[in-house]
């Protein structure tokens, strides 16, 4: 048996990065997964290679800024897959670095939109199933900049803070209803995210990375997804409304 046996997992962001490899341990193990992303090439292509290894799996175009496109996720979900077991809330966006005196009203609408306002739709759509089957869990993709201060950008991190806050949030108020929120944050990962810095703000960028050279080194999508199966798993049973580092210590320093 593995430890995610028939379990319903949606994954958004499922089509790249660490999503991508979430719901490939999540398949792994044996979970039938919804991968949920904007970019519907790279979904379309994600689905079927999923299918070719023999995983259960379905893709949504979502956008997550979007209420109808949550909505259909859930509910084509249950349609597809019958029920719902696990949300990762992994899709976000970065800022640019831009620090507080350089931050542009589209660049805060638009992290919060899908960095916090993601998060808050697709939550508020699973919790009444949840309470309902009385079982579900969440685990949210926070940062490093949502547990410091000065390792990104000022929305960027304004934008972690609040995931640190819903998952706390959560975990408090629905422990009782057999619901575990949980969620990870990250140093940086090797994503290709980051790649290019054509447009960041170069003194928020500066700032921001003042400490790089105490991180020991960056992480491998693999090790991010490795804690969310954790989180996912009854091994993790007695966990809830926890922010997990996972940065090798960075944060220790």
């Amino acid at each position: 048996m593995t430890r995610l046996d028939n379990k319903i997992a949606i994954i958004t962001g499922g089509a790249n990065g660490i999503g991508k490899q979430i719901a490939t341990r999540f398949a792994e193990e044996g979970a039938k997964v919804v991968l949920a992303d904007f970019n519907g090439e790279a979904l379309e292509a994600s689905v079927n290679e999923f299918k070719e290894k023999g995983y259960a799996a379905h893709g949504v175009k979502v956008n997550v800024a979007v209420e109808e496109d949550i909505n259909k996720m859930v509910d084509e979900t249950i349609a597809t897959f019958g029920r719902v077991d696990i949300l990762v809330n992994c899709a976000g966006v970065l800022d640019l670095m831009q620090a507080a005196h350089n931050v542009e009203d589209d660049i805060w609408n638009r992290v919060m939109d899908i960095n916090v306002g993601g998060i808050m739709r697709a939550s508020r759509k699973v919790l009444p199933i949840y309470m309902e089957q009385k079982s579900g869990i969440i685990i949210n993709l926070s940062s490093m900049a949502g547990v410091t201060g000065g390792r990104g950008g000022l929305t960027y991190t304004a934008a972690k803070h609040a995931v640190t806050g819903m998952t706390k949030n959560i975990g408090s108020h629905y422990g009782e209803f057999g619901i575990r929120c949980n969620a990870i944050a990250p140093a940086q990962v090797n994503t290709g995210l980051t790649t290019s810095i054509d447009g960041w703000d170069q003194f928020g960028l500066k700032q921001s990375t003042r400490g790089v050279a105490t991180m020991n080194r960056p992480a491998e999508p693999i090790e991010i997804a490795n804690i969310a199966l954790f989180l996912a798993s009854e091994e993790s049973s007695y966990v809830n409304g926890v922010v997990l580092a996972a940065d090798s210590g960075w944060s220790a320093y």
